[in-house]
């Protein structure tokens, strides 16, 4: 397993579901943080289910879940309601418009085929499981892998030079730590 980390890891994989979220969501009109938004509320309980509860648990500006909240009250996924005690506080309520919604959004098929290609496997690491993991939804979303130059099956050293045979150049010492869009794995599965 080539050198990375966690954080890498992690990173790497959240780059690949975002991007799937955006393809996805945006055929439906949507971003992702509107339909993390109504998931989010879908979820919670009634004592947080108001926007500054959204606002904490996605991590985002009060300014940018304000806009989230104007956009998804606009297409009818939600209401806001005023509380009954203290009228200062919003509470946010799916309508069935939303929740339609959210039943009609399957989990994302990559994940679903990257999930079932490693569920029996056992890991010494939770980077080995990570790297597995992204190993496998590159696969099953016919991703580059972007790889490092040293481990590419077009990579070639000859007398202590370096060469990429795919692009047909010379590479410098430092080329072979750096990740590459045109990495081929040595086995075939992906990479980075």
């Amino acid at each position: 397993m080539p050198e990375l980390t966690t954080l890498k890891l992690i990173e790497r994989i959240s780059t690949l579901l975002r991007a799937e979220q955006r393809k996805k969501y945006s055929a439906l009109g949507l971003q992702p943080v509107h339909v993390q938004t109504l998931d989010y509320l879908a979820n919670c309980n009634r004592f947080s289910d108001t926007p500054a509860a959204v606002t904490d648990y996605l991590g985002l500006t009060k300014g940018t879940v304000s806009q989230t909240l104007q956009v998804l009250e606009r297409k009818g996924y939600l209401e806001k309601i005023q509380d009954l005690i203290d009228k200062r506080i919003v509470h946010l309520k799916i309508l069935p418009w939303g929740q339609q919604l959210l039943k009609s959004i399957t989990p994302f098929d990559v994940f679903i085929k990257a999930e079932q290609a490693i569920a029996n496997k056992q890991f010494d690491s939770i980077s080995a499981a990570l790297y597995q993991a992204l190993v496998a939804l590159q696969n099953a979303n016919d991703t580059n892998s972007f790889g490092h130059c040293k481990n590419c099956i077009t990579f070639s050293e000859q007398d202590d030079h370096y060469y990429c045979l795919l692009m047909q150049q010379p590479l410098e010492q430092a080329d072979l730590e750096k990740i590459c869009r045109e990495y081929i794995s040595i086995t075939n599965s992906g990479l980075v």
